[in-house]
């Protein structure tokens, strides 16, 4: 991270801490629902099969810019099927550079040629060693890794959302994150129970017992983003919600923190845990501080 963006984000939190002041900094931009996988946990994908126009998604970087948004992650669907005549997800990367975010990250699946140096981060989504993705995602595990193998960059993070089905692999992912060239580090999540999905969520002493083994795979050297001072407020949904600090813009609609805002009941189930992370960094919690500090500058 360049120093000149570490000491914006620092002004920023101290200012939030100090002033309790409330602003949006961290922005996710929904550029298609569309997607080539159906995944067992995903309540999101192939609802409406829409792609937006390269002008409008360019308003909506420069409405999240103008509200004060550094940090741009770009979402969908899979945002590396997003394509506008010439255009592609490359052009908004680098055009979210030029307007003025710090940092911008793509989300994505994985199965699509790994070709975006310009990106800061690249958040894979992989769910569990080969037998355990397959079931969640489809047989795309073997595609997903050759892809990382000839990845561009190594601006990969491995993203895993723990459910029911794959809890029992996280040795497994952290492992590949720590072995395999071209991933930095590994991010973890709790499944969040939309309605149609409430089967795979976990139990307290389920993610209690995943935390225990995601601190034991840190003190092990894995490469995790997460930060294990908000591993208690994640195991009882303690911790602010919704984060003031996150919003996401869609079709030019703007929800705080996430889409999932507007369900009832949702948010106290919550299982991001950069939504936690956040969420207390910006309450004041000293030791998400400190960790957050150490573990960003670390990896990314």
């Amino acid at each position: 991270m360049k120093l000149s963006s570490f000491l914006y984000f620092a002004r920023f939190g101290i200012r939030s801490v100090l002033l309790k002041k409330q602003e949006p900094i961290i922005g996710s931009l929904i550029l298609t629902d569309r997607c080539n996988l159906s995944c067992k946990h995903c309540s999101v994908g192939n609802k409406a099969s829409v792609i937006y126009p390269y002008e409008q998604i360019l308003s909506e970087m420069r409405i999240l810019y103008d509200m004060g948004i550094r940090v741009l992650f770009f979402y969908g669907g899979e945002a590396f099927l997003w394509r506008d005549k010439n255009k592609t997800i490359r052009d908004l990367v680098i055009e979210g550079k030029k307007m003025g975010f710090l940092f911008v990250s793509v989300v994505t699946n994985g199965t699509y040629k790994l070709d975006l140096l310009e990106a800061d981060l690249i958040l894979l989504s992989l769910d569990g060693n080969r037998k355990k993705h397959s079931e969640i995602r489809g047989n795309t595990f073997d595609l997903i890794m050759d892809n990382i193998k000839n990845a561009t960059s190594d601006n990969i993070c491995l993203y895993m959302a723990i459910n029911k089905i794959n809890k029992n692999t996280i040795r497994d992912v952290c492992n590949l994150a720590k072995e395999t060239d071209n991933v930095r580090a590994v991010s973890f999540n709790f499944h969040t129970p939309y309605s149609d999905t409430r089967e795979l969520a976990l139990t307290r002493e389920e993610k209690q017992e995943c935390c225990d083994v995601i601190a034991e795979m840190m003190d092990n050297g894995a490469p995790v983003l997460n930060l294990r001072s908000a591993f208690p407020y994640l195991v009882d949904n303690s911790f602010p919600t919704p984060c003031h600090q996150c919003v996401v813009i869609e079709r030019g609609e703007i929800s705080t923190c996430g889409r999932c805002i507007e369900i009832p009941g949702l948010c106290e189930q919550c299982g991001y845990f950069f939504v936690a992370e956040c969420s207390l960094l910006f309450k004041g919690n000293i030791r998400v501080m400190i960790e957050m500090l150490r573990t960003y500058l670390k990896y990314i």
